[in-house]
């Protein structure tokens, strides 16, 4: 939970726009991740739906998160940037949007490469996106980038 706790307040003081629209973490394992953001005045569209890139940030967190705490946990320097991204709508966001990665493990064989070479590496995520009653509103995918730094 603490790790949770750590991250919102992450949001609030590095990325507040996220923090703003509502996006909060809400569980965090070796595994997946899960965050969730609330359609509302603040972060709709035109269109009396969510705002695409209010979707994109909580997705993006799914992911990122992920990379974050497995970096923390190696006790290595490692960068990580986000190289490119794809996303998919299905459905309009309404109401409450839970974003859920689990791409865990594929991440650990990507940072375990990552750790024993000097060469960067990429590692594709998925983010996929359901309303309260489960229909899937959107699907981002993330191209991480992530490399060892070295001392200078």
């Amino acid at each position: 939970m603490s790790n949770i706790r750590r991250f919102n307040s992450f949001l609030f003081f590095k990325l507040p726009a996220a923090w703003w629209c509502g996006v909060r973490l809400r569980h965090l394992d070796e595994n997946s991740a899960t965050v969730t953001v609330r359609h509302r005045w603040i972060n709709q569209n035109p269109f009396k739906s969510m705002f695409w890139a209010v979707q994109g940030m909580a997705a993006e967190l799914s992911t990122g998160s992920l990379v974050i705490d497995k970096i923390q946990k190696s006790g290595e320097k490692v960068s990580m940037l986000v190289a490119s991204n794809k996303a998919v709508f299905t459905k309009k966001a309404r109401g409450l949007i839970t974003f859920h990665c689990e791409d865990g493990q594929k991440l650990d064989q990507v940072l375990k490469e990552v750790l024993n070479s000097e060469e960067g590496r990429t590692c594709w995520m998925t983010a996929r996106g359901v309303n309260k009653d489960g229909v899937e509103v959107a699907t981002f995918q993330f191209e991480w980038t992530l490399k060892k730094r070295t001392a200078n």
